[in-house]
């Protein structure tokens, strides 16, 4: 099971090239999803406009060492998540899905059917990233995510943010259990088949209306508030370092200190444990 190509297997009843055509779409909207959102939301503008601003007034700044320290430390090790255990959901979630796509379009593109047979490590990165996504993503779900006591706000409640995590959720789930009720011969499959293109259909279709771009721009907000950082343009910004845990603790307190502890609801309020 976690040896064979599923795709592959499901090839010879679906018409010729329907995986790729599929696939194709799906980046197809992911592109056109991400750019809609950037032209809504004015990110490009606004990124071109800090950069024409950070050579206007801001000193000069080794921009290739701050590129290579956002891609370590914000892009690859999650930096922005101050809780450890929201960067690690995140590092599964995110490396988990990583690896999944990757091998998905590899199955999909260079071993379409039986007759070009799958070297038995792709599928099971397969399921290993399959797996990750799901770990992250429900300990995010059920664990982290719903710990909303601090805001007073109903667990239950959905939001469009949520769009993403529950269609991702959503297909991963629905593809693993098609896998393995394919591999098991279970009539059912097909049933779970459908629901893997659905919810994939949502997940990829409905970039615009999720935050699924955010992970194209938020290298780019990163390494903009770095530089910022760097340069002295961020003068008119509160002076805590990102890179000073006990200055970044020292900030936190001082806003709990300040805020009202009682907001409304005739208790005190207990301090938020997931961001």
């Amino acid at each position: 099971m976690f040896s064979s190509n599923a795709f592959a297997a499901v090839s010879g009843s679906l018409p010729a090239g329907f995986m790729q055509w599929y696939v194709g779409l799906m980046i197809l909207a992911v592109i056109v999803g991400t750019v809609a959102d950037m032209i809504h939301k004015g990110s490009a503008k606004y990124f071109f406009a800090n950069a024409r601003k950070s050579r206007a007034q801001g000193k000069p700044v080794n921009k290739a060492s701050i590129a290579a320290k956002t891609l370590a430390v914000d892009v690859l090790a999650s930096g922005e998540f101050c809780n450890p255990r929201r960067r690690v959901a995140h590092l599964l979630t995110m490396y988990g899905f990583i690896l999944y796509v990757v091998t998905t379009a590899v199955m999909v593109f260079v071993y379409p059917t039986a007759a070009t047979p799958t070297p038995a490590l792709v599928p099971q990165l397969w399921w290993l990233g399959g797996l990750m996504v799901m770990v992250g993503g429900y300990w995010f779900w059920f664990f982290i995510r719903v710990d909303v006591a601090a805001e007073g706000s109903s667990p239950l409640r959905l939001m469009r943010a949520d769009l993403f995590i529950l269609s991702l959720l959503a297909s991963v789930t629905a593809g693993l259990l098609w896998a393995w009720l394919q591999a098991s011969g279970s009539a059912a499959s097909w049933l779970f088949f459908g629901l893997y293109l659905l919810a994939t259909t949502v997940l990829f279709g409905g970039v615009y209306w999720s935050k699924f771009a955010h992970m194209f721009f938020k290298p780019a907000a990163a390494f903009d508030k770095r530089l910022a950082e760097a340069d002295g343009t961020n003068m008119n910004l509160p002076l805590v370092s990102r890179d000073d845990p006990a200055q970044r603790e020292r900030h936190s307190m001082e806003l709990l200190r300040d805020a009202p502890m009682d907001m409304g609801l005739g208790i005190k309020r207990e301090a938020p444990r997931h961001y």
